[in-house]
């Protein structure tokens, strides 16, 4: 084996939380490296997060286009190009990779390009990616290999070279008939945006409801909005076999509680969920212990099982969430530097993206139940909130859960325009341990998404 480069900080992979601690330890003066197979800066920018809500965004304005006549607004024949789309897409990927680039050689960060694998403790051989070899050492390790969509062991799929995230995010044609294997946060964003771009849609959930981590009111109430928007929605369904190729025929035969069918599409996507990028990269040579999932095992300050090696992000269990990414390196960095953070009881907010968007924070309803934490729940329709009645938008609710000894807000869901900016409101107020009645009273803008939280918060029931 060669000999091996000598860093003080050297991570794999360049993902939210890596590359944030990359750029910091390297502008704090130590000697800093960055191994990443693909994508510069990660998945988010890529091939995720932004990529996605661009479309998403297309998806919407074409979906405005066709329902703008209901505003008075009259327009001729909606068509969709999809190349267009996929290069407004690309062009903004572009600026973001170009941007990560400038700060990589602004902070001196050494970003070596290739396929990192654990030869020895804290020591990795790295494929480049342009030929050859680098052997690189580091006084401290930090993993940050994010996940990779499953491809579930349905007999056929494998062969039917299913579409996942990514691919969606790169057809240049509108697919006439879009089979969604997985009814959760990728599948439904995607469902709807390529209903909204022209394709028939079906969801395929094995689960008893989509979005299974969600509360029953929210489910429902998401697979209604789907539905109302003619998107099939098939749920306790088991996928049996696929016959055929993706992007060309392809048939799914599921058993239902209504019997077994034959779905005929034209393409089939797979966003069942995740799986951790942590097979074939050596990590049995450095020390590190995997959970039963494959995830990388670590404490609540995301120390690994080996000395002076960390976990930052989805590989380490953490929400898969870039905002949680961030948080987890701002967690190593401050333990780095004397402190004392760790992921325990730590409050993460998320979002579903689609229209209307969902935004959820701290307890749900079904989590409470589990934990055995009395609650008091309160829930409010966003037609009653007068924002919503002012630009015609009907679907969702807003829904609140209140300590049933105490004043203190537990959790907040929202299916309704504007959710995220919504929930923030809700979850400052939640990290400030303000008594409810502090935000139910307090003043707020007229005709904004925001007033209805003063509607919600008075129909919390009076303490048991």
């Amino acid at each position: 084996m060669a000999a091996s480069e000598r860093f003080e900080v050297l991570i794999l992979g360049s993902g939210a939380g890596g590359k944030l601690l990359a750029w910091d330890m390297a502008r704090s003066g130590r000697r800093t490296a960055v191994v990443e197979r693909q994508w510069i800066g990660g998945s988010c920018p890529n091939v995720n997060c932004m990529p996605s809500k661009n479309e998403l965004a297309s998806a919407h304005v074409a979906h405005v286009a066709r329902h703008a006549a209901e505003s008075g607004t009259k327009t001729g024949r909606v068509a969709i190009d999809m190349v267009t789309v996929r290069q407004r897409k690309r062009d903004m990927v572009d600026r973001q990779v170009a941007a990560h680039l400038r700060t990589y050689k602004d902070t001196g960060v050494d970003l070596i390009l290739g396929s990192g694998r654990f030869v020895a403790p804290k020591t990795l051989e790295v494929r480049l990616n342009d030929g050859g070899t680098r052997v690189l050492a580091g006084e401290r390790v930090f993993l940050n290999v994010g996940t990779h969509a499953t491809v579930p062991g349905v007999p056929g799929l494998q062969a039917a070279e299913p579409l996942t995230n990514i691919e969606t995010l790169e057809l240049d044609h509108v697919p006439p008939h879009l089979i969604v294997l997985g009814g959760g946060y990728v599948g439904l964003e995607l469902a709807q945006a390529y209903r909204r771009f022209g394709s028939r849609v079906t969801i395929i959930q094995r689960g008893s409801h989509l979005l299974s981590q969600e509360d029953p009111d929210v489910s429902e109430e998401m697979q209604r909005i789907l539905s109302d928007e003619g998107i099939d929605c098939l749920v306790a369904a088991q996928a049996l076999r696929v016959d055929g190729r993706s992007g060309k025929d392809v048939t799914l035969t599921v058993r239902t509680p209504a019997g077994t069918q034959r779905i005929e599409g034209s393409d089939i996507l797979a966003a069942v969920g995740r799986t951790p990028n942590t097979a074939g990269i050596g990590l049995e040579e450095a020390g590190v212990e995997l959970d039963t999932r494959g995830y990388v095992r670590v404490n609540e300050r995301l120390q690994t099982s080996a000395t002076d090696v960390w976990a930052i992000g989805e590989c380490a269990g953490s929400p898969h969430f870039t905002h949680a990414s961030v948080d987890d390196f701002q967690i190593v960095r401050d333990n780095l530097a004397g402190g004392t953070r760790s992921t325990r009881d730590r409050l993460i907010p998320y979002c579903l993206f689609t229209d209307p968007p969902l935004a959820h924070v701290g307890l749900s309803e079904g989590e409470a139940r589990r934990r055995g934490v009395s609650a008091r729940v309160a829930k409010l329709p966003m037609g009653a909130v007068l924002r919503v009645q002012a630009i015609g938008e009907r679907p969702g609710f807003m829904k609140v859960l209140v300590g049933g000894s105490d004043d203190r807000i537990l959790g907040f869901t929202m299916i309704g325009p504007e959710a995220g900016e919504v929930m923030a409101a809700v979850q400052t107020a939640m990290l400030a341990e303000l008594p409810y009645p502090k935000l139910r009273d307090a003043v707020l803008a007229h005709l904004t998404m925001a007033e209805g939280l003063g509607f919600l918060l008075s129909n919390v029931p009076p303490r048991r």
